[in-house]
């Protein structure tokens, strides 16, 4: 039995909140928590958290921190840190991260490469 857990995101966490009946279209460069519940198209670029909602769609090149997607993408995904893709969700595109959970239930069409994680250096002490 696997010993991991999904990460469960709640809107009244999030900074910012896309809503399902938004249509955007072109570039968004945020830092804090983002979730898209509507249709994006474009570039997505952060180092922080994007959370793509149920029945979200979006048609985007995303380079984020964390990524967890329970809509659908159609685009490339890099990620630094970590890529969730949870039951029900379809990501059609290549994907890079270092940390990847693939739910039982999702749809993957591309080409996945694994990096190793960065390892953060630690300043001498003063």
């Amino acid at each position: 039995m696997s010993d991991y857990r999904l990460h469960q995101a709640d809107e009244l966490d999030m900074d910012t909140v896309l809503s399902e009946d938004f249509f955007f279209e072109g570039q968004i460069v945020f830092e804090k928590p983002l979730m898209i519940k509507g249709r994006f198209k474009g570039d997505i670029k952060s180092r922080g958290d994007l959370y793509i909602n149920q029945g979200a769609e979006v048609e985007a090149r995303i380079e984020a921190g964390r990524v967890w997607l329970r809509g659908s993408v159609t685009g490339e995904i890099r990620t630094s840190e970590k890529l969730e893709l949870f039951s029900g969700s379809s990501l059609e595109g290549d994907i890079s991260t270092p940390d990847l959970i693939i739910q039982s239930g999702c749809r993957f069409q591309g080409h996945c490469e694994m990096p190793r994680r960065a390892i953060k250096k630690e300043e001498p002490s003063k």
